[in-house]
């Protein structure tokens, strides 16, 4: 199987199949240093662009430099992602023909504010990266402070009396 990197109308650069891959099979592995989220964090803290795997629950991060890092997110991907024996491949869902774009559901749960706008254009897109779990904790976390704001009193201003002077 041969993969290539060439512009994406999902994202900049994205990854396709030169051969037709099998549901199932092997697309390609998610490799690159592995780094603690801290020091993934500090490394790239000014940087707009990351390419960051996150395993297990995401204490450890692989800093991708591999094919793998231009497959682009869809919420109606062709692959899907899978940890093995400390190694992460990307597999195929479904049949893909040659010449198609390789994309997986990047299922996102840490970015701070970042809205991780979804530009895959299926018709499924939930419009974020985000997975569907991690949506539900951000509007709940925003329904709660909603609820908070609400309950507190309303703040006092001091009246400012004017004091008018006539002479007579």
């Amino acid at each position: 199987m041969g993969l290539i990197i060439r512009s994406s109308a999902i994202h900049a650069a994205g990854c396709y199949t030169t051969t037709p891959i099998r549901k199932g099979e092997h697309v390609a592995e998610y490799t690159g240093r592995h780094l603690s989220k801290e020091a993934a964090d500090l490394a790239y803290e000014d940087s707009p662009i990351t390419y960051l795997f996150g395993l297990g629950k995401g204490e450890i991060v692989i800093d991708g430099h591999c094919a793998a890092m231009f497959i682009n997110h869809s919420c109606a991907a062709n692959c899907e992602t899978s940890e093995e024996d400390g190694r992460v491949w990307i597999k195929a869902v479904k049949h893909i023909a040659a010449g198609e774009e390789i994309t997986y559901d990047y299922c996102l749960y840490d970015g701070g504010d970042d809205a991780a706008t979804c530009n895959c254009g299926a018709r499924s897109c939930r419009g974020t990266m985000y997975s569907g779990e991690e949506i539900r904790r951000r509007k709940a976390a925003a329904k709660k402070a909603r609820a908070r704001a609400a309950k507190k009193p309303p703040l006092k201003r001091k009246s400012r009396k004017s004091a008018i002077l006539i002479e007579a």
